[in-house]
């Protein structure tokens, strides 16, 4: 039988992270998922404390420290993971009803890694376009915010998440999907924040993201990648 790991990666996600563990677990079958592993890297917040107290309440929920960058905590989750499947989603993104049964029937039919389409919580024309065009399956709509379920046979046989990404770990390891043609987009709605957009600027932000892809197409290093987020991202976000 196909079960799910769940693996979250977090970095002073204590806004979310309860909220989210609590809809998880009401919004899936119970035998269907191993475990939640959330994975922190050095929260300052209270995200630990709340992963902690929800771990009182329920034993699937795991805690696991990690170095931070995503790529790192992703890895270290896979590596502690048991179930067949893992599905990796991001602190502030919460997936469809019965996400688990979707996910399962898609591996079961031979359909091995995939994502949901998006929805921003949010009504800016753009942001819904956005999400609206996440349902398609061209790869330059992908992203990590829409969750990324993987069976481990594959995950393993890709080698996971390349660690020298800072940033672009979910768009490199999606690339490597498309490639092996194990991609598929499941036609149900994952809610996720703009929080970032509001922050930085919506039109500031999507260019900022335009050209990151663009410079990863004409093959910029993941360090230059991560300088650029830097410079341009980083510097007008902070957690």
């Amino acid at each position: 039988m196909n079960k799910i790991s769940i693996i979250i990666p977090t970095l002073n996600e204590a806004d979310n992270i309860g909220k989210l563990l609590e809809y998880l677990l009401d919004n899936s079958v119970y035998e269907n998922i191993s475990e939640i592993i959330v994975v922190d890297g050095g929260s300052i917040d209270d995200t630990v404390l709340k992963v902690n107290f929800a771990i009182k309440n329920n034993a699937k929920i795991k805690l696991q420290n990690s170095t931070k960058g995503r790529a790192k905590q992703m890895n270290e989750g896979a590596k502690r993971a048991t179930g067949s499947i893992f599905y990796f989603l991001h602190a502030d993104s919460f997936p469809p009803q019965n996400f688990d049964q979707y996910v399962i029937d898609e591996v079961e039919k031979g359909n091995l890694a995939g994502c949901f389409r998006m929805q921003f919580d949010s009504t800016h024309w753009w942001l819904r376009l956005a999400s609206w065009l996440t349902q398609f399956s061209w790869r330059a709509c992908r992203g990590g915010d829409q969750s990324q379920f993987i069976a481990k046979s594959l995950f393993e046989e890709i080698g996971g998440f390349d660690e020298s990404f800072i940033i672009y770990e979910d768009n490199d390891l999606i690339n490597k999907l498309y490639v092996k043609k194990q991609f598929i987009v499941i036609n149900k709605k994952l809610k996720t924040s703009a929080r970032l957009y509001e922050r930085v600027g919506i039109w500031k932000l999507q260019y900022h993201f335009w050209v990151i892809y663009i410079k990863k197409w004409l093959g910029a290093t993941p360090k230059e990648l991560y300088r650029y987020y830097l410079d341009n991202i980083a510097a007008k976000y902070k957690n």
